[in-house]
């Protein structure tokens, strides 16, 4: 669910920073109506004047080259439009099943799946903690059983699946990896990814579990284990939607997203991984909000500073480390309650900035997110806008259509400029763990929210149908619910699984995972073999608490 004043629930007590604070990259106070959301100004017209110096062999490149501001392809969507993946899961993994097995018929070119936040927590369905939250903001999955539920009649090696799940994305992944096996599939055939980016879960989205140190260790140990095993895997979404979702501006989103996947390359090279082991498997997670002209400009800057980054500092001249590859969910934080069949034209119009931006694979929200989980028919509705972009516009036919406008240039710049000023703020803090540790960047977003709340409140920045344009009485709307019953389900599952399970050997099995978390052997490896084993994702989790123990962030005292 979302609501339009979302980004600033959690910021409502942040006070306005004050005018001439010197935090570079922070977007003024500026009057939404002549400013980006970044708080860059916007002219009423841009002229050649504005691209004085401005040279496009150094800034754009060849679309496919370096430093990829046109796309990370030569031919982008002229040969095949990006991957249509439709974000889905709820209740149980057979009710998910089903959904996914709509989507596919839909014509769906990939699947994604949400997770209850117990699974995203690493918690059981029968964990005291876990009560009331089964299966509600997403699938419960507790074990092999579930996962194997979850994909039932849908070959794995003919699908590309997304996993939106960050502290525990090992365990979810080796669940995926344990059930291709059962279906006879090669894990280097293997293709998808997990999110894994427990980074921005400090900033923004606090679905953490292990202090930093051992989060990043684990998410070393997942880039080693695929690449061996699942090449083809991506190993991490680095995500800056999440943070945009929290009221980041496309500076801040980007910024933070970049010193994050800075953090995540001398974690994994510390650990003694080569660049190209790893870095080709990296890819980015962004948000497209209705600002469309700024969402292009976003994309376009935020390829060409990545590719600098891998270029000049982790010195790799390997195109498929320099690429920024990405996928795009419309902005959730943008859906509102009221009147509801609006959002599919904010989707509309968030869906086609992501494509003329240069996506790899795009999810377009449901119109009634704000209210619940979707129907069936808007999950339809929302594969069929990016249908239509994709089959019944002209945006496809040419590669980065805005090349050489003298707005999106000018702005791709400006962004950079605001962009790099904030990576290097994070710098000077020590880097992206340090930084998060001092709470910077949370409180940096946590000022902008406040700052979009206050211009919704005030009319000044105009949302149809909220606060101009509104209805004296909405229509009547029957969301999908999720049956209660579901919670006391994944219970009696948990019950026969464990007296059917051979318990000794599940214990055997979590010792081996606890002695490598101990050590420097790979995790994963014992970890697989405890899930193989049927060791439920609260047992694995637990098992790892009690070795690394749990994150307490500064501000909880």
């Amino acid at each position: 669910m979302a609501d339009v004043t979302q980004a600033a629930q959690t910021a409502e007590t942040v006070p306005e920073p004050n005018a001439g604070d010197p935090t570079p990259g922070r977007a003024p106070a500026a009057d939404p109506r002549t400013s980006t959301e970044s708080g860059l100004p916007f002219q009423p017209v841009y002229r050649p004047q504005d691209l004085d110096g401005w040279d496009p062999q150094v800034k754009l490149g060849e679309p496919g080259s370096y430093p990829y501001t046109r796309g990370v392809y030569p031919t982008m969507y002229t040969g095949r439009p990006w991957t249509m993946r439709q974000y889905a899961g709820f209740g149980t993994a057979r009710e998910s099943n089903e959904r996914y097995h709509q989507l596919v018929r839909a014509g769906t070119g990939g699947l994604s799946v949400a997770f209850d936040l117990p699974t995203q927590m690493g918690y059981d369905s029968d964990d005291p903690i876990a009560h009331g939250e089964v299966g509600k903001v997403g699938v419960a999955i507790d074990s092999l059983d579930d996962m194997r539920l979850l994909f039932d009649g849908i070959p794995l090696d003919e699908v590309s699946t997304s996993m939106t799940i960050n502290a525990p994305a090992s365990v979810l992944l080796l669940l995926y990896q344990l059930v291709a096996a059962e279906q006879g599939v090669d894990p280097a055939r293997l293709t998808g990814t997990i999110q894994n980016d427990v980074l921005k879960e400090y900033i923004a989205r606090g679905t953490y579990i292990f202090p930093p140190k051992e989060s990043l260790r684990l998410v070393s140990d997942s880039f080693a284990y695929c690449a061996t095993e699942m090449p083809r895997w991506n190993t991490i979404s680095i995500s800056g939607y999440h943070m945009a979702e929290a009221g980041a501006t496309p500076a801040q989103e980007i910024a933070f997203t970049l010193t994050n996947a800075r953090e995540y390359v001398r974690a994994a090279l510390a650990a003694g991984l080569r660049i190209e082991q790893f870095a080709p498997r990296l890819s980015f997670f962004f948000v497209a909000r209705t600002s469309l002209l700024e969402e292009v400009a976003k994309f376009r800057a935020a390829r060409r500073i990545w590719a600098r980054v891998m270029k000049e500092e982790f010195g790799t001249d390997d195109p498929k480390s320099q690429m920024l590859r990405f996928h795009t969910q419309t902005a959730g934080v943008q859906l509102t309650a009221q009147q509801p069949e609006v959002n599919l034209v904010r989707v509309a119009l968030q869906g086609l900035g992501a494509v003329l931006g240069g996506t790899q694979s795009l999810h377009t929200n449901s119109y009634d997110e704000a209210i619940a989980l979707p129907t069936e028919k808007a999950a339809r509705l929302a594969l069929r806008t990016q249908q239509v972009i994709a089959y019944e516009t002209d945006v496809t036919k040419t590669v980065d259509p805005f090349a050489g406008s003298y707005v999106v240039e000018r702005m791709t710049d400006d962004l950079e400029d605001a962009i790099v000023a904030l990576m290097d703020a994070v710098e000077e803090r020590g880097g992206a763990v340090a930084a998060i540790e001092q709470g910077f960047q949370k409180t940096e977003i946590e000022r902008s929210a406040y700052r979009i709340s206050q211009q919704i409140d005030s009319g000044e920045r105009v949302v149809v149908g909220v606060n101009r344009f509104t209805v004296e009485e909405e229509e009547p709307y029957e969301p999908l619910r999720v049956d209660p019953a579901i919670e006391a389900e994944q219970r009696e599952r948990l019950a026969r699984l464990r007296e059917e399970r051979d318990g000794d050997a599940v214990r055997e099995a979590l010792a081996r995972l606890q002695e490598a978390a101990r050590g420097t052997d790979n995790v994963l490896y014992p970890m697989r073999d405890a899930l193989a084993a049927r060791a439920t994702v609260g047992e694995v989790s637990h098992a790892l608490r009690e070795v690394w123990g749990t994150y307490v962030p500064p501000d909880a005292f």
